[in-house]
């Protein structure tokens, strides 16, 4: 099956800044393809959303941390859609907040990089030949003001670690991809009040709206940067 609609992947899509950036990109007219490690997850989060996007929000399986899973959807993907348009790479675990780098446990550390770095790594690699169908490829990284080095202090380390090195992946993917007009960028949506992220945060959809706008810029937009809402954010 082939869709004028551009087609969308949102990993960990089923809660949180990925559901509603999926609803809102939904809301757009995109085919939004809302992943979660567990089906029922996805078919929940679906159903939870306003009645008027669900046609074009389709369920799917992905944990981003299994090779075989990401390339099962994606052989999906190129059976039922022939390309995908946009990739957000959302799914993300473990903001650690009561660790401090000079005690974590490493293998806690690996986990969280197994998913935050390498499951969006992973992902990437295995969707460039359907981006490279699209005539507007996008690819986001969903990011964290943790990663930013210029600002980063001590605590958080598995998760803020995981995020300074997802920077640097958007940076090495968005140079090699620049010929073939890939946008690659990463996003901080900010504290964000969800279930990371914890009360006391913005809304989510303040959060999901720098997201939306990175998946959705023009052709003549930037790549290989760092935004929040909009602008610019340090590295």
């Amino acid at each position: 099956m082939s869709t004028a609609a551009p087609v969308t992947l949102v990993t960990g899509g089923n809660r949180g800044i990925g559901r509603e950036t999926a609803r809102r990109l939904a809301g757009l007219g995109h085919t939004v393809l809302l992943s979660a490690r567990r089906p029922e997850n996805a078919e929940q989060a679906i159903a939870n959303l306003a009645p008027g996007v669900r046609g074009a929000l389709v369920p799917c399986r992905l944990d981003v941390t299994d090779a075989d899973d990401v390339r099962a959807l994606a052989h999906r993907v190129e059976e039922e859609f022939g390309r995908l348009d946009v990739l957000v790479n959302n799914a993300a675990v473990n903001y650690d907040t009561s660790r401090r780098a000079v005690s974590v446990d490493l293998d806690e550390v690996r986990r969280t990089l197994e998913t935050n770095l390498f499951g969006a790594w992973r992902t990437t690699q295995a969707f460039l030949p359907l981006l490279r169908q699209s005539p507007h490829p996008r690819v986001v990284m969903v990011s964290s003001e943790s990663g930013s080095l210029e600002t980063m202090s001590g605590g958080t380390p598995a998760y803020g670690v995981s995020k300074a090195a997802l920077n640097a992946l958007t940076r090495k993917l968005a140079d090699e991809l620049r010929a073939e007009r890939i946008l690659v960028n990463a996003v901080c949506p900010g504290w964000t009040a969800t279930d990371m992220g914890g009360p006391g945060g913005a809304p989510v959809g303040q959060g999901a709206a720098g997201v939306v706008w990175a998946a959705t810029l023009p052709d003549s937009g930037p790549t290989g940067g760092f935004f929040q809402e909009g602008k610019p954010f340090a590295w």
